[in-house]
């Protein structure tokens, strides 16, 4: 399947120097990261019944590979296919899964969702930190649309980002500013960090506009049990008796 440009966009952004970075940075962006990623492991065991043997699709999976050490410390059994458009990135989580001693358990895919065949649906999906990065209402209902077709019916998925107009909330924006002084930054690095921020990142408008998104690509209303700031985790099934919208693209 072709590729669109919008589809290509997030990788790029990702290069060498953003993935040598991204542990740090990603903590400091995101108060609560490393409990976003345990809780998404655990809401995800509730779903499935601790114990069982299941196959994850893994969105986005370079970078820290947080969800992936997680929910596999939880489940022994499960067995992880990470998906992610950015060699670097994709390098970076390979070696952090090399040291926690699981590459018998997680599959690398250098591509995007719509690579993976759809003969072999998975049981499960998580999504963490990529919908905010797609640029428009149409690349992300492509995206969603692409994993809803690579999982069984019923199938539970995280979908965990950035879920309201940055403009919205100008002390939720404050605040933000306010973690990059608490960790050492001063005024003209944080000016850049938030004006980066601004500039690369397109979030839904609101969460309203994100269930409308979910509910469209043939998922079930989503459950929210984290928040942080602009962040949001929520937790939905795939229902393929709703019926998508026809795609735009």
């Amino acid at each position: 399947m072709s590729q669109t440009p919008a589809a290509k966009f997030p990788a790029a952004k990702f290069d060498a120097d953003r993935a040598g970075e991204y542990a740090r940075q990603s903590r400091i962006a995101l108060a609560g990261y490393d409990a976003c990623h345990a809780l998404s492991a655990c809401m995800l065991s509730a779903a499935l019944a601790p114990g069982k043997q299941a196959r994850l699709l893994v969105v986005g999976a370079g970078g820290t590979a947080g969800e992936i050490t997680a929910a596999a410390a939880l489940e022994p059994h499960w067995s992880f296919v990470a998906v992610d458009p950015s060699p670097p990135m994709l390098e970076l989580a390979k070696r952090q899964i090399a040291g926690e001693n699981l590459g018998k358990r997680v599959s690398f895919v250098e591509g995007l969702v719509c690579d993976l065949p759809q003969s072999q649906p998975f049981d499960a999906a998580i999504m963490i930190g990529v919908i905010h990065h797609l640029p428009g209402d149409a690349a992300k209902r492509a995206l969603l649309r692409d994993i809803a077709a690579r999982l069984k019916p019923e199938a539970p998925m995280i979908i965990a980002g950035n879920a309201r107009a940055y403009g919205s909330e100008p002390l939720f924006m404050a605040a933000w500013a306010n973690r990059w002084r608490m960790h050492g930054a001063g005024d003209a690095e944080i000016q850049e960090k938030m004006a980066r921020i601004l500039k690369g990142a397109e979030p839904p408008r609101s969460e309203d506009a994100l269930a409308s998104l979910l509910n469209d690509a043939g998922f079930s209303a989503p459950l929210r049990f984290f928040a942080s700031l602009f962040w949001g985790a929520w937790f939905v099934r795939h229902q393929p008796t709703i019926s998508p919208a026809p795609s735009g693209n």
